[in-house]
């Protein structure tokens, strides 16, 4: 039987050099090389949404891969992909990196230049570990998890514009439709998280960012459970604790709740820092909520800009949510798409104060009336991502914007994702 192989890197040169000496390997099938991490994740996502088989048995990754580093590459692929092997394709193949490469869950390392004979034994050595894996975890069942689960981001253009809220509801409306859900607060100093829920909690986000390995006991004692059956990973109590979740740190950490949860909701906060930046690159969907006023679109839009020229995000794979929607409202939700240049959810969110004050002062947003204006059109909004199902009747008349070529758009989609 061939060996599936797909090479990944980042120029031309190297994927050229790589694919020669791939093709040249008995029994060996290369697939069509792809050139970043993104790329890579969608590939190996697709493919593991039609079976744990259709995936490659290796996965050749050149340390000059980008944007997310080689090494964290390799943890996020390890974590969502276990049937598949990966080997780093690196200029420094000592024992140093060797063991990093190890830890990040590599299961080989080949040297620059590349030689036919190292490369060959390597691949072959792989493949009989992949084929063992497999062999181990049968048809997948309830043991291996596919393509991981689905994680959105919801950040604001500003603060008080509604995106703890908009998380918050999500996640709920997630978890009520019978999928795991965790949400994570990474809005790292002033989370808000706990108070809209009155949860009281010993553990948060920051006790994960110094643990290279995240197990799954690691995982659990970290996440609170919230009275209704919400998984949540908190920020710290004390905002200065925020400074010790790092990028890295960051990704791992989404990396590890994807392998354990359907639904990942992140409440991003107004205030992008290195950690937050990272997670919004690494969502199949990226939300940024705003409300319909000159200062909260003016920040959209800068947002929107920043993200492009640091390469976290292209306007085109952002979401803008409309809070706080009325019909008499200067700035309408196809003007903010015009501003921003984002794609824009269908669904706005009503303004109605009355309906979510005595719940937010009491910390019992989950408690929202359910036929509440405000809590339909969030619970709406899930069943629009692909987070919920939510019938169509539900829907009409609770902001919903029909006919807007806008509607949202997401990024990397799933066929799981409902």
């Amino acid at each position: 039987m061939a060996t599936r192989i797909l090479p990944a890197a980042g120029d031309a040169d190297a994927v050229r050099s790589i694919t020669t000496l791939l093709s040249q390997l008995p029994d060996a099938e290369p697939l069509a090389p792809v050139v970043d991490s993104t790329q890579l994740l969608d590939t190996l996502a697709r493919l593991a949404a039609e079976s744990v088989d259709e995936l490659p048995e290796v996965v050749v990754v050149h340390e000059r891969i980008g944007p997310v580093p080689a090494l964290e590459l390799i943890r996020d692929v390890a974590l969502r992909f276990p049937a598949a092997g990966v080997v780093l394709v690196t200029s420094d193949p000592g024992p140093g990196l060797f063991q990093a490469a190890m830890d990040y869950g590599a299961r080989g390392l080949v040297a620059l230049p590349l030689g036919y004979e190292e490369l060959a034994s390597r691949v072959q050595a792989v493949a009989q570990w992949s084929a063992g894996v497999r062999r181990h975890l049968g048809s997948g069942g309830d043991v291996f998890t596919g393509a991981g689960g689905t994680v959105v981001t919801v950040s604001g253009a500003k603060g008080g514009v509604g995106a703890t809220l908009t998380a918050v509801q999500l996640a709920l409306a997630a978890q009520a439709s019978g999928r795991s859900t965790v949400l994570l607060d990474m809005d790292l100093q002033t989370g808000d998280v706990a108070s809209f829920l009155d949860v009281q909690f010993r553990r948060s986000v920051a006790d994960l960012a110094a643990i290279n390995d995240i197990s799954p006991r690691v995982l659990a004692d970290a996440v609170f459970r919230h009275d209704s059956g919400l998984a949540l990973l908190l920020a710290p109590g004390e905002g200065e604790r925020g400074e010790e979740v790092t990028d890295r740190a960051a990704r791992q950490i989404v990396a590890a709740l994807r392998s354990r949860y359907e639904v990942v909701v992140v409440d991003c906060g107004a205030q992008l820092g290195g950690a937050g930046a990272a997670v919004v690159e690494v969502a199949d969907t990226a939300l940024l909520v705003t409300t319909p006023d000159v200062v909260a679109v003016r920040g959209a839009k800068r947002a929107v800009r920043m993200w492009d020229r640091l390469q976290i995000r292209k306007a085109e794979e952002t979401t803008v949510v409309v809070n706080r929607h009325t019909r008499s409202a200067e700035i309408q939700p196809p003007l903010i798409r015009r501003i921003t240049g984002t794609a824009l959810a269908a669904t706005a969110v009503p303004a109605n104060f009355k309906e979510l004050q005595a719940a937010v002062d009491a910390g019992r947003v989950h408690e929202l009336d359910a036929k509440g204006a405000v809590k339909q059109a969030l619970w709406a909004l899930a069943g629009e991502l692909g987070l919920a199902g939510v019938p169509e009747s539900d829907r009409k008349g609770h902001g919903r914007l029909r006919g807007d070529r806008g509607s949202v758009s997401l990024r990397r989609r799933r066929d799981g994702g409902g």
